[in-house]
């Protein structure tokens, strides 16, 4: 497993290695082991699996209570993928990285608690699994505004385009959400 650093210290980009061939491709999509040499040694608590159509976009969310790490993969389809830090006491508070993932890419995305998450579908059918390390806790839910112009995120779906749900649209502006210490 290659390990990529990104502009934001702790979110990591995870490539396995694809094998393929003419029937198709093979990867690992989790292994212990090679997360704990790679300095992600967590105990997992979920999985979740997100179907989306395209130009759907999810988020930013994050939970207050319960914050939770995450390990990002697309099983299908290609996500615009982002991991925004709301950690007051972080240096890179209120930056943001911004990853395209396809399937079969062989790509993965750990996101550390502190983060909120979101991410737009590229393409029809994107399907999207993660792993987080705490339960979900509807209390501690939380979303910022996803086109928050004070993020300057440059999501590459159109606003007019954009298919949101009201939670989403409800989301707060960055500097009005409940953050991290």
């Amino acid at each position: 497993m290659n390990v990529i650093e990104t502009a934001i210290p702790g979110v990591v980009i995870l490539e396995s290695r694809v094998f393929r061939d003419d029937r198709g491709y093979f990867l690992e999509t989790f292994n212990r082991k090679a997360l704990a040499d790679a300095g992600i040694d967590i105990d997992w608590k979920q999985d979740n699996l997100s179907l989306s159509a395209k130009s759907v976009v999810r988020g930013l969310h994050y939970q207050i209570v319960q914050p939770q790490s995450k390990l990002i993969r697309v099983v299908k389809g290609a996500v615009f993928d982002v991991a925004l830090d709301i950690r007051r006491s972080s240096p890179t508070f209120g930056r943001h990285v911004a990853v395209e993932m396809r399937a079969g890419d062989g790509l993965a995305l750990f996101i550390p608690a502190g983060f909120a998450h979101g991410f737009a579908a590229l393409e029809e059918e994107t399907t999207f699994l993660y792993k987080v390390d705490e339960y979900y806790a509807p209390q501690g839910d939380r979303t910022i505004l996803w086109n928050d112009p004070e993020l300057g995120i440059a999501w590459p779906v159109p606003p007019a385009e954009s298919i949101v749900s009201l939670k989403d649209k409800q989301g707060v502006a960055f500097r009005d959400a409940e953050v991290f210490a």
